[in-house]
């Protein structure tokens, strides 16, 4: 197929019509479940998983989840609910901020927080974020952290690589406690749960192992981003929800996907990982999306640095293979 802009325009009824068959058969045939609890988190990849679960099982047998913590920007919820409704499912809400707090998360991450902030008074908003000239010059990918300041202007410190995974190991804590509710919610029902990872997130390893990685099927893993929200309007996805800033919805001050994580936005990253998967070469990729080709090595060079770094979160555990001798 020729490389052009166009590349990932595809037949999205007859892509739904697949991955309808895939959940049918996956609840039905492999799992022998009921039905399919998935987490709304406000965002596209789960109004669309979720929508995908209701035309293959009804709304009756696919049951939401609300997540919210002190930390979610209060449109996920407000989306979350929008989305459940206009799906005509049932959906529960479970505040996790006690279950966050029990593991010490905050206490963990402020600590570091005031390493660089030392006047930071546990309620002023912060996040993370990367350089974003990922294709402009070679640099080593060292995370930020940004303050709110009193005035509202943004402050921002280069953090070490051991504060980085400190705060990071907490984080994740998140996702995992939000997967522990789903599985209780999906374990009384006799249920599975739906996962809701996009292509470029498994490649690059975006999300979290035994967090939001740790699910029983995911139906959105074939999907380029640009397609999962192709699927969206067709599905029927709120307008606001299509409209919405990717983002891991992590941390108290808005962060999105491309400053997080990918440093581009999806309609480069989508494109230009297409390339690299399938053997178009740099040149030709450059033209086509008004690139330098050295701007397109350079993304190339970090989608392998991040999917090598990340090999474990998408591997089984490593098991020995015994020669037992008598």
């Amino acid at each position: 197929m020729e490389f052009n802009r166009n590349v990932l325009d595809f037949d999205v009824e007859y892509v739904a019509g697949q991955l309808v068959d895939f959940i049918r058969d996956q609840v039905k045939n492999n799992f022998r479940r009921k039905g399919v609890v998935i987490g709304l988190s406000g965002g596209i990849d789960s109004a669309v998983a979720g929508s995908l679960c209701v035309r293959a099982l009804g709304p009756e047998r696919v049951y939401g989840v609300l997540l919210p913590e002190r930390d979610s920007n209060p449109i996920s919820r407000e989306y979350g609910r929008m989305c459940a409704n206009k799906l005509g499912i049932e959906c529960g809400e479970v505040e996790i901020t006690p279950m966050v707090r029990s593991f010490g998360v905050y206490e963990k991450r402020n600590a570091v927080v005031k390493k660089y902030f030392p006047d930071y008074d546990g309620e002023r908003r912060f996040r993370l974020t990367l350089p974003q000239d990922l294709l402009d010059r070679d640099r080593i990918s060292a995370y930020h952290l940004d303050m709110e300041l009193a005035d509202g202007t943004i402050a921002s410190k280069r953090l070490a690589h051991e504060d980085y995974l400190t705060m990071m190991a907490a984080n994740d804590i998140k996702q995992r406690v939000r997967m522990t509710q789903l599985y209780y919610e999906a374990e009384k029902r006799y249920y599975v749960v739906c996962g809701t990872t996009n292509l470029p997130e498994t490649i690059q390893g975006f999300f979290v192992k035994f967090g939001d990685g740790g699910v029983d099927m995911e139906p959105l893993t074939d999907l380029y981003k640009a397609q999962v929200f192709a699927l969206g309007r067709h599905l029927g996805v709120p307008r606001e929800i299509i409209d919405r800033t990717p983002s891991p919805d992590t941390y108290s001050l808005p962060v999105s996907d491309k400053d997080f994580y990918f440093c581009m936005p999806y309609e480069t990253l989508d494109l230009v990982m297409y390339a690299a998967l399938n053997g178009v070469s740099a040149p030709e990729t450059a033209e086509v999306l008004g690139m330098k080709v050295e701007q397109v090595e350079r993304a190339w060079k970090d989608m392998e640095r991040k999917k090598s770094s990340t090999k474990t979160l998408r591997m089984l555990p490593p098991a020995p293979t015994l020669v037992f001798k008598r």
